[in-house]
């Protein structure tokens, strides 16, 4: 009887995914309950449990007082101190009684709704205790149903959690058994229990895949400055790295871009634009505003703005679709962006404003430390033309320094020997002039890496017309190569002489 008690009260904790001292807990207090409404007369009764036989034992409390009045709850002074010598008065005394032989119908319905009651608290505090520590960290759940403002996830061991609509993808169908990766916002007690937040299209939520995906940002080599995202259609990531040697960018998007298009897969094809972080608030703005080109960019510390002049052709693609882009773009540098092509810049025509952060809304915190930071040491204003060179004259590259020499040009001015000074016999050896010694200049062109570059369903797409159009270039080359016959008639064959041939 005993021993199968025990293993009820196990296969109990067990299912309910409980410690077994909770079980234990629910159990006596369930019998606490029975006992005090089986007898009227013994208000304070309480049952323990012994965890190594089963044991039920029944216990009274009786306080120590001079004068007793009710003699169920009370004991005298010197009545206490044949139990114990040093009582005195306040004491509470436990002592052992008789349990029950029989309970009745409403003892046992109280004790079964005891247990059922702190099972279910006992629960819902192991479930916030579990979840309230992890806030911002990824959890893969499944989708248990879909309803009109919200989906229910579930996230294991019978705990939900809540999707809301604001937090999921705008174009993303979710649908029951699908599993799905959500970041954990925020664990809030209530009257029914714990309620569990989570989304979809938080910003955080691409930057703990990048930090998944990628080695180099989980180790902090590489760093996530900033992230502008609209769940969905698209975003902007902003990278460093610490290391000289690693390029941000090319780690982000790993080889043949096989990170970055798992975080795309996740995302469900989701445009990200990764940039390259900068210091310098203008190069900043002008990465963030890629894939367009930039002329120049203007800064002003006191309104916190930045002023680009971008080429005509340039101003839809520097703006986006609807401003997508260039509204991102205030996100993730955290000032506001005006643009105006060069023309309406020369017409003094009011450009188009773009600012960081709605009213209302969220700022990231890495953007605004980042500002803080930078925005004491730079003078006032700021003016930086990014775009390329154009092309030298030959006054101009004769004015260069050494430093800025590539290795073509420098090979092209370096003195030759004529032919008969290398066919002598101490051609080569050392020479006691070190002005005439025949040195190999060593510069280097430097590596060119790119401060932006844009991943999603376009590139993907834009490859592969690519592809069929390297093909069909590759088949009409083929089809000129390839011989040509030409049917001839008999007047044609008539008007050949063969004479020449005839040997």
């Amino acid at each position: 009887m005993k021993n199968e008690f025990l293993l009820a009260l196990g296969q109990l904790a067990a299912e309910k995914n409980l410690p077994k001292e909770v079980v234990f807990e629910a159990v006596e207090a369930a019998l606490t309950s029975a006992y005090r409404r089986e007898g009227e007369n013994a208000p304070n009764i309480y049952a323990k449990i012994d965890h190594e036989s089963g044991e039920i034992r029944a216990y009274m409390q009786k306080a120590v007082v001079e004068d007793v009045l009710e003699p169920n709850v009370e004991i005298s002074i010197e009545e206490a101190k044949r139990y114990k010598p040093n009582a005195a008065e306040g004491d509470v005394l436990d002592f052992e009684i008789k349990i029950p032989d029989n309970a009745g119908r409403i003892a046992a319905q109280t004790a079964k709704q005891v247990v059922l009651q702190r099972l279910r608290e006992a629960e819902r505090d192991a479930v916030y205790d579990e979840y309230v520590g992890r806030e911002g960290e990824i959890i893969v759940g499944t989708v248990q149903r879909v309803e009109p403002r919200q989906a229910i996830i579930e996230l294991g061991k019978g705990t939900e959690a809540v999707l809301p609509f604001t937090e999921q993808v705008r174009n993303e169908h979710l649908r029951p058994g699908q599993r799905a990766k959500v970041i954990l916002l925020e664990v809030v007690k209530a009257v029914k229990g714990p309620q569990i937040i989570v989304s979809r299209s938080h910003r955080n939520l691409l930057r703990r895949l990048f930090e998944m995906e990628v080695p180099e940002i989980s180790a902090g080599t590489v760093e996530i400055k900033s992230i502008a995202r609209e769940g969905g259609h698209r975003s902007k990531v902003a990278v460093y790295s610490r290391n000289a040697n690693i390029d941000p960018i090319g780690a982000c998007v790993g080889m043949r871009g096989s990170r970055i298009q798992n975080i795309v897969n996740e995302l469900t094809g989701e445009r990200i634009d990764v940039i390259k972080w900068d210091p310098d608030p203008a190069n900043f703005v002008s990465n963030a505003l890629s894939p367009a080109q930039v002329l120049e960019v203007t800064i002003d510390l006191d309104e916190h703005k930045a002023t680009v002049r971008v080429p005509d052709s340039m101003l839809s693609l520097a703006i986006g679709k609807e401003g997508q882009n260039a509204r991102l773009a205030a996100k993730l540098t955290g000032w506001r962006i005006d643009i105006h092509s060069q023309a309406a810049a020369e017409r003094a025509e009011s450009p188009a404003s773009f600012v960081p952060f709605a009213p209302g809304e969220e700022a990231d915190i890495d953007v605004i430390a980042e500002v803080e930071e930078i925005a004491a040491p730079i003078p006032e204003p700021i003016v930086i033309r990014p775009v390329a060179p154009a092309a030298s004259t030959e006054s101009e590259s004769a004015a260069r320094d050494e430093d800025d020499l590539t290795f073509a040009a420098a090979v092209a001015q370096m003195p030759v020997p004529d032919r008969d000074e290398r066919e002598s016999e101490d051609y080569g050896e050392d020479r006691d002039d070190d002005d005439e010694e025949y040195e190999v200049p060593a510069a280097i062109v430097p590596e060119y890496k790119p401060s932006a570059i844009r991943f999603g369903e376009d590139l993907v797409r834009q490859s592969e017309a690519e592809e069929l159009a390297k093909k069909a270039a590759a088949n009409k080359a083929k089809a000129k190569r390839a011989p040509r016959f030409i049917e001839e008639t008999e007047e044609d064959l008539e008007e050949i002489d063969y004479s020449g041939r005839i040997h």
